[in-house]
């Protein structure tokens, strides 16, 4: 059964429409613009104990744009590479950018040199604005691209004058933050801003179908490719989203949290653009890791919604200092990236009041495909329906496509998939199915409402002894034991059986191999308890916080 017999009208609120409107913006200026004009006094953002109007954007955003087409002559169509954390810095350069008519290339803060160098070589990058805490690993790769701008900010610089020099010793001077690096070429992004704003500005003519961001992918399945996103793609998720989850919001009221990075795509069309079309606040935290700065910051901030992910949730509600805030405005958390697991669901929601509605979705669609409903009243363990105007399917490995409870892999067709992949028409071939629906490569089901289930993702099954088992069923029944804090397993190749399971674990005490291995056995059927344990003081995870299994492997 597939979402064209409509299926999900079964589940879906009679308040969400089931297609958008894309008519309604020509391109992301079109939308930004419309933002700003709408709630031009309104709060857009906070980060650091200061704010920034819609208004304020809204200039310094024309000014960067301006400053790129005078100064720097770029062209539309020229791509740019934004490297930093969430900053006030960055939606000013992104909407700079994009209003410039320029391509956006996302790039990771903490990437290594290596890992640097295949995005900005890849997507032919002629310019960048970078942090210069990561100035020196842009130094080492600066020769083998098409760079030509470097444009550096330091991390206090959108903040007013006192906090700016204050934050920026600090980082630099106290906390070494700030390897030495030479770049001799580089402008500071307060200079782009200051004569950028007594530059004209020229709106260029971008179409529905122009690209808007190269994002790249986590490359977890060799090296990653960039995903070509138009303004179409990303309009239709921003409208999508809202459709689908706006009557669960305060609209302009809303007083939204973001620690997921801006420069990942959830965060960026979800955490930022949504909340802009609702003209809503949005409070910036730049080092989530920092668990005490961050529970400092919910402390100031009287916040009504989250965004966040699995092990986020998990490590806030490890926190003394968050169990003791006020949540009395809170009310829903959307969670992606990975699965939420049901025991740190069910703490969170007892803690905080908060529900925790799930999206899933990948780089690939813009990024969100499916969401639970805005009516649930707790956490779901499943991905809920497609939004409005999206189709996905199960299907099998032939791509037929498959009746309701069987698992196979999911599809999807809709206009927030993207065109293809930045200069490989091979892969971008092998991406889609004959009849135009995405292979996503996760494995679900979808029940006889219109509820789509994931679970997991076809490169990490396991086959034991001709049977598929899925890690994350492994780790959900790992971390229901008390001193499991986070849990991971992979398969191990074995002569005998096909691969023995391995768990890997973080745990506040010690614990035999026996202990868990027998609080396993009370949950799963034996082919599907792991023989190889490992006691991990952390594991690895990407960055926005999903654990890797691919590095574990």
């Amino acid at each position: 059964m597939t979402l064209t017999d409509k299926a999900w009208y079964k589940s879906y609120p009679s308040d969400v429409p089931h297609d958008i409107n894309m008519t309604e913006f020509d391109n992301l200026l079109s939308l930004f613009e419309h933002c700003c004009k709408k709630y031009a006094d309104n709060i857009a953002f906070i980060n650091m104990g200061h704010s920034l109007t819609y208004q304020e954007l809204d200039l310094k955003s024309k000014a960067f744009a301006s400053y790129c087409q005078n100064t720097l002559l770029m062209q539309p169509g020229e791509r740019i590479a934004l490297m930093m954390p969430n900053l006030l810095q960055y939606p000013i350069a992104l909407f700079g950018a994009l209003r410039a008519g320029l391509v956006v290339v996302n790039i990771n803060p903490l990437y290594t040199p290596r890992e640097l160098l295949h995005p900005l070589k890849d997507s032919g990058a002629t310019a960048i604005v970078a942090v210069t805490n990561f100035g020196n690993s842009l130094q080492q790769v600066l020769a083998d691209t098409a760079i030509k701008h470097i444009i550096l900010t330091r991390i206090g610089d959108q903040l007013a004058a006192h906090k700016r020099t204050l934050v920026n010793f600090v980082i630099k001077y106290i906390k070494r933050m700030v390897p030495k690096y030479y770049l001799p070429s580089a402008i500071s992004m307060r200079r782009v801003l200051t004569q950028g704003a007594l530059q004209s500005y020229s709106r260029p003519t971008v179409l529905p179908s122009d690209i808007a961001f190269l994002q790249y992918t986590g490359g977890t399945t060799g090296i990653a490719k960039g995903a070509v996103l138009t303004h179409q793609n990303i309009i239709s998720n921003v409208l999508q989203v809202f459709a689908h989850f706006g009557p669960r919001t305060l609209l302009d009221k809303e007083k939204a949290v973001t620690p997921l990075p801006l420069y990942h795509i959830f965060a960026n069309t979800v955490s930022m653009m949504m909340l802009m079309f609702m003209g809503g606040q949005n409070l910036l935290i730049t080092n989530p890791r920092d668990i005490k700065s961050f529970v400092k910051d919910l402390q100031k901030y009287p916040f009504t919604m989250l965004f966040g992910l699995n092990t986020l949730l998990n490590a806030l509600l490890k926190t003394p200092s968050f169990r003791a805030l006020d949540f009395s405005q809170a009310r829903i958390v959307i969670a992606g990236g990975m699965a939420t697991q049901k025991k740190i669901a069910a703490e969170w929601e007892a803690l905080t009041g908060m529900t925790i509605i799930e999206g899933y979705g990948l780089t690939e669609c813009s990024p969100v495909v499916a969401g639970g409903l805005h009516t649930q009243q707790r956490f779901q363990a499943n991905i809920g329906v497609p939004l409005p105007s999206t189709d996905m399917r199960i299907a099998d490995v032939n791509d037929n496509p498959l009746t309701v409870g069987e698992i196979g892999e999911i599809q999807i067709k809709g206009p927030q998939v993207m065109p293809g992949y930045w200069q490989q028409p091979q892969e971008s071939e092998n991406a889609f199915t004959q009849d135009g629906f995405f292979k996503t490569g996760d494995i679900g089901q979808m029940d006889d409402r219109g509820f789509f289930t994931l679970v997991d993702r076809q490169k990490d099954m396991m086959l034991v002894s001709g049977f598929n088992v899925y890690p994350s069923e492994i780790e959900e029944v790992a971390v229901l034991h008390p001193n499991i804090i986070e849990a991971a397993a992979i398969g191990i190749p074995d002569e005998i059986i096909g691969e023995k399971i391995k768990l890997f674990y973080v745990s506040d005490i010690p614990l035999s191999n026996k202990e868990i291995r027998s609080h396993c056995k009370k949950y799963l059927t034996g082919y599907k308890i792991p023989r190889l344990f490992e006691q991990r003081d952390a594991l690895p995870k990407s960055n926005v916080g999903k654990i890797l299994r691919k590095d574990l492997r």
